[in-house]
């Protein structure tokens, strides 16, 4: 196998039990029976590179703290509110841009390159797919590694847009406590009150991390894209999601109407459970590269 262990990074990784030797056996008559399996990955799969999913127990950022991400609508609406989102995401920047790709992420690159991997979907925004080398995928929900104008739709690398943040606030500094899954940081409004935010360079319009903030919509060009991808799958894999945003969710529900085999790899219960397959409470890094 070509995937080099990485170390995990266990903080944000709910307890659980080493893979059962029978439910790998299970997992790999799934996998080697498909020819052309379809794969979808949630937070769940990044936790093992040092990133906190949202919703696991004990270790997701709902259930430590009272932090919810920005919502779409208050964004577009509210000076104050972007001001605050980046402001955040300026200091959280260069910790969460840093963060690698962990075995599982290397796992499926491999599968893809052997042909065995037909489409990946992931609802990440942290590109660890991309930095492991996954070339037939989506980003379901887009990727903080851009940032685009709400007006006149210009692109920018977020690495670029640091510089301008930097020259914009040359004195401001700020202490960041804990990291979120979109890159957030926790500051105070006392902290953030005097962060300046560049307009696009192009139109002077506002900037918007390429992601789909929560109370937005995943494009229809998209999810007809998905459909289509899955349509020409035999199997379904879920690996890292509890599947609880309907964006996904969707996915699965079309995959059990086509009654493709569904395979879980995800610690905790998922919304999909009852209809799956197979379901393996282990971490998607220990497990994945036991198949071969």
């Amino acid at each position: 196998h070509s995937a080099s262990r990485t170390s995990p990074n266990l903080t944000f990784v709910p307890a659980c039990l080493p893979p059962d030797p029978v439910e790998v056996e299970e997992l790999q008559r799934f996998v080697s029976t498909s020819k052309r399996l379809f794969a979808m990955t949630g937070a769940g799969i990044s936790t093992e590179s040092g990133i906190p999913d949202y919703r696991s127990e004990g270790v997701g950022l709902y259930t430590r703290t009272d932090r919810r991400p920005v919502q779409h609508a208050e964004f577009v609406r509210s000076a104050s509110a972007r001001q605050r989102y980046w402001a955040r995401n300026f200091v959280g920047w260069p910790q969460f841009s840093s963060h690698q790709p962990n075995t599982a992420h290397l796992v499926l690159r491999d599968w893809e390159k052997l042909g065995k991997l037909h489409w990946l979907v992931t609802q990440n925004v942290d590109a660890l797919h991309t930095k492991a080398g996954s070339q037939r995928m989506t980003e379901l929900h887009g990727c903080t590694h851009r940032v685009f104008c709400l007006a006149c739709g210009d692109y920018i690398l977020r690495s670029e847009l640091q510089k301008h943040f930097e020259a914009l606030n040359p004195t401001w500094k700020a202490e960041a406590f804990g990291v979120a899954p979109d890159g957030d940081v926790f500051l105070t409004d006392e902290q953030v009150c005097n962060f300046r935010v560049p307009a696009c360079h192009k139109c002077g319009g506002i900037l918007k991390p390429d992601v789909t903030f929560f109370g937005d919509t995943v494009s229809r060009e998209k999810v007809n894209f998905v459909h289509q991808r899955l349509a020409e799958s035999d199997s379904m894999l879920v690996a890292g999601s509890s599947m609880q945003v309907y964006s996904g969710y969707r996915f699965a529900l079309a995959a059990q109407e086509k009654q493709l085999p569904i395979a879980i790899i995800n610690i905790g219960p998922t919304r999909i459970d009852r209809f799956a397959s197979l379901k393996l409470n282990s971490r998607c890094g220990e497990l994945l590269p036991l198949i071969v």
